[in-house]
């Protein structure tokens, strides 16, 4: 039967001298054992899981992702707005408010989404 992996832990010299002045005769791997895997020792929780609502919420602003090509589009108007080339008529002018509002919604609501 092979032994288990050794566990390592890093102490202060102050805090090996409280371990061993509790442990007063028994072996100090001995104390520390019965003080952790005792029923008396603390619980701690798992790790929260998100509330639904946020998860909605971030789900909501993933598919609005999926569903644009704002990203694309901004770049090729950069692209444009360095090369002196683009000429802003009414329709690209719509485009771009509503890629500021799609993006504007996407911001307050990763902003909600995040607080909780």
């Amino acid at each position: 039967m092979s032994r288990p992996a050794p566990f390592s832990l890093r102490l202060s010299e102050q805090e090996r001298q409280q371990l061993e002045a509790k442990a007063g005769v028994m072996p100090l791997a001995s104390y520390i054992k019965s003080v952790v895997l005792s029923e008396a020792a603390p619980k701690y929780r798992k790790r929260r899981k998100p509330p639904v609502e946020h998860q909605r919420l971030l789900a909501e602003v993933l598919a609005r992702l999926g569903q644009t090509r704002h990203a694309n589009n901004l770049n090729q108007i950069a692209k444009a707005l360095n090369q002196g080339t683009l000429y802003v008529d009414d329709e690209l002018e719509a485009d771009i408010r509503a890629a500021l509002a799609d993006i504007a919604w996407m911001r307050a609501t990763l902003i909600q989404a995040l607080k909780g």
